[in-house]
């Protein structure tokens, strides 16, 4: 097994009485391309910033390359490429300027790179000429992505990336994605809340809840194995531990639970249950709630 090129140790954050993180433990490997999932409030944004050291943990630790993130040398800072969820660009700079200032501080910065993505997102001359606080929304969304990949990183962390983009920009986006990133084995952990974009890109998944990676595996396989088993409840409570994922009462004395076992062989061994194979919509309700 590849050497992790992010571990986190019982990292614990919290705001005010709210455990945000709750003792998280996570390990990422390189060229992994991982969607990390979760509610609304669940944290994603917390926790993504706590992995980059942007904002301090209450306990626990974290290193990216083997460095503490607290500590990280500048070629390992130069190897990671953020997309934040809110624009954090010099709103008073334009474009040029602003990827100019950029430029200077990464060694591996890829000037070809830059134009042929300006010239291909709509970054014609007059808009380049702006300010960047003139700029849309997503026009300013796509700026911060292009930041990001400028300097070919080997980890490239996307917060929300695209939940400004209009359709056609998140396809132009989600095709460099895989195109000319994804390709190079660059280490991806994409965030987002639109999940037919993440399984166009996502190789593995986590679900984030209450404050811990409650879930993760490579995306095809959990798709492949889970089974939302229903049947009569006094059926159902023979074939369940305690407390099994997504353990449901439903109306009319039927319950369910959703399995990664063979769900299918154990609907064949009890005609009284079925096995409904499971979305990753589906999936992502049941892991969540």
């Amino acid at each position: 097994m590849s050497t992790a090129i992010l571990h986190a140790e019982g990292i614990k954050k919290s705001f005010s009485s709210r455990a945000v993180l709750d003792g998280l433990d996570w390990e990422v490997r390189p060229g992994q391309v991982i969607g990390l999932l979760g509610r609304n409030g669940a944290g994603k944004s917390t926790l993504i910033e706590c992995l980059l050291g942007l904002r301090e943990l209450d306990a626990g630790a974290v290193s990216i390359c083997g460095e503490d993130v607290g500590d990280l040398s500048e070629a390992a800072r130069a190897g990671i490429g953020y997309v934040p969820q809110k624009s954090d660009l010099f709103e008073w700079l334009t474009p040029d300027q602003m990827l100019a200032y950029f430029k200077a501080l990464y060694p591996r910065w890829n000037e070809a790179k830059v134009e042929a993505l300006l010239g291909r997102w709509g970054f014609d001359a007059p808009m380049r000429a702006r300010t960047i606080g003139k700029l849309s929304v997503g026009e300013r969304q796509r700026l911060s992505i292009i930041r990001a990949l400028a300097h070919d990183p080997s980890l490239l962390v996307l917060d929300e990336p695209v939940s400004a983009l209009d359709p056609v920009a998140r396809r132009d986006f989600l095709r460099e994605l895989i195109n000319q990133v994804i390709e190079r084995d660059t280490t991806v952990i994409f965030s987002t809340h639109i999940l037919t974009d993440l399984e166009r890109v996502a190789l593995d998944v986590a679900f984030l809840k209450g404050g811990k990676i409650a879930l993760q595996g490579n995306l095809d396989t959990l798709l492949e194995k889970a089974r939302r088993v229903v049947g009569p409840t006094s059926v159902i409570d023979k074939l369940t531990g305690a407390a099994p994922l997504g353990r449901m009462q439903l109306d009319g004395g039927t319950s369910s639970f959703v399995t990664f076992e063979d769900g299918d062989a154990l609907a064949a061994r009890e005609p009284a249950v079925r096995a409904d194979a499971l979305s990753l919509e589906d999936l992502f309700v049941e892991v969540t709630q």
